[in-house]
C-alpha cells in the first residue's frame, strides 16, 4: 500500500515536472518570436520603450478579459488577498519585468536580433546559477565554476568578435542588463512559489500591471506611434507581441516554474535564442563573424554542460532521498 502511494506519488510528481518542461519550452519559442517582431516593428519608427509599453499594455488588456471571464466571488477575493499579501514583491517583479524587455529591445536595436538574444539568455543560467546559491542554496561546485567560467570566456569572444551590430558595445550593455533583470524576476518569482501555493496568474497580471505603468511616461517622451509604414500592418504585430510572447507565455513560464527548478527553467529557455538567431539569419539577413560564432558555440556548450551536471546531481540527491 505504501509502495503504491509512493508510485502514485512519483508518476504525480512526474507529470507535474514534464508540464512545466513543456510550458517552459513553449514560452521560450514565443519568446523567440518576439525579438524578431521588435526588429520589424523599428521600422515603422517605434522606439524600443513604445514596442515594450505596447507589448505590456495590449497583454495586460488580454489578461484582463481572461480575468474576466474567470471571475467569481472566490477568485476576486483571492485577488484583493495577493494584492495586500504581496504586493511589494509585484512592484519589484513589474519593475524586473519592464526594464528586463525594454532592456532586451533596446539590445536588439543596437546589436540585433540574433546576438542580443545569445548574450541575454546565454548569460542566463550563469547569473541563476550564482543567484540561486545566494539565495537559494542551490550548490555549484568546481566544476560548475569551471563550466561558468567557459561561458563568459566564450562570452568574450562573442563581445569581441567583430560588427555585430551599430553600437554594438552598448546593445550588449543592455543585453547584459536585460539578463540580470530576468534572472531577478525568475528567482523572485521562483522563491514566491517555494514559499507557498501562489496563483502564477496573478502574477503575471499584476507584474504586467505594474510593467506597463513604469513605461508609460518614458513611451510617451520616446513616441508611441508609428511615424512610417502600414498602421495595420504594426497593430497587428504589436497584438500579436501583446498576446502571444507575453500574455500565454509569461502565464505559461510562471506555472512551470512552480515545478521545475530556477537553474532548469534557464536553461531551457535557451530554446528562445536559438529561435531568434535562425530568424535573424534566415528572414532579416543578419551575420555573425567567425570570431563571434565560435563565442556563441563555447557559451552554448558550456550551458548544456551545466545543464547535464544540474541533471546528474538531481539524480543522486533523489536517489539518496528514497
Amino acid at each position: 500500500m505504501v509502495s503504491d502511494a509512493a508510485d502514485t506519488k512519483g508518476i504525480s510528481s512526474a507529470l507535474s515536472v514534464s508540464r512545466g518542461l513543456v510550458y517552459v519550452s513553449f514560452a521560450a519559442i514565443a519568446w523567440g518570436t518576439g525579438g524578431a517582431v521588435a526588429a520589424i516593428l523599428y521600422r515603422s519608427g517605434l522606439g524600443p520603450i513604445a514596442v515594450s509599453f505596447w507589448r505590456f499594455a495590449i497583454g495586460m488588456l488580454v489578461l484582463a478579459i481572461v480575468a474576466l471571464i474567470i471571475s467569481s466571488k472566490e477568485k476576486r477575493s483571492a485577488m484583493r488577498e495577493f494584492i495586500l499579501e504581496r504586493w511589494a514583491r509585484i512592484i519589484v517583479i513589474g519593475m524586473g519585468l519592464a526594464i528586463y524587455q525594454t532592456a532586451y529591445f533596446a539590445a536588439v536595436q543596437y546589436s540585433g536580433l540574433a546576438v542580443a538574444t545569445i548574450v541575454t539568455l546565454g548569460l542566463g543560467p550563469i547569473l541563476m546559477a550564482i543567484g540561486s546559491y545566494l539565495t537559494m542554496g542551490e550548490r555549484i561546485g568546481w566544476s560548475g565554476a569551471l563550466i561558468i567560467a567557459f561561458a563568459i570566456f566564450g562570452l568574450g569572444l562573442l563581445t569581441g568578435g567583430g560588427d555585430v551590430g551599430s553600437n554594438s558595445l552598448l546593445g550588449l550593455a543592455f543585453a547584459s542588463l536585460s539578463s540580470v533583470c530576468y534572472v531577478s524576476v525568475t528567482l523572485i518569482t521562483r522563491a514566491m512559489g517555494q514559499r507557498g501555493r501562489t496563483d502564477q496568474f496573478n502574477v503575471t497580471f499584476f507584474g504586467i500591471i505594474v510593467g506597463t505603468v513604469c513605461l508609460l511616461p518614458f513611451a510617451l517622451l520616446e513616441g508611441l506611434l508609428p511615424l512610417s509604414g502600414n498602421s495595420l500592418h504594426s497593430l497587428v504585430l504589436l497584438g500579436y507581441l501583446g498576446l502571444v510572447p507575453t500574455a500565454v507565455a509569461y502565464i505559461l513560464f510562471n506555472t512551470g516554474l512552480s515545478s521545475i527548478r530556477a537553474t532548469t527553467a534557464s536553461v531551457i529557455v535557451l530554446v528562445e535564442p536559438v529561435t531568434a538567431a535562425a530568424i535573424a539569419v534566415l528572414f532579416l539577413g543578419e551575420k555573425l563573424t567567425l570570431i563571434a560564432m565560435f563565442g556563441v558555440i563555447i557559451l552554448m556548450a558550456s550551458v548544456v554542460v551545466l545543464a547535464l551536471s544540474e541533471r546528474h546531481s538531481a539524480v543522486i540527491v533523489a536517489k539518496q532521498n528514497r
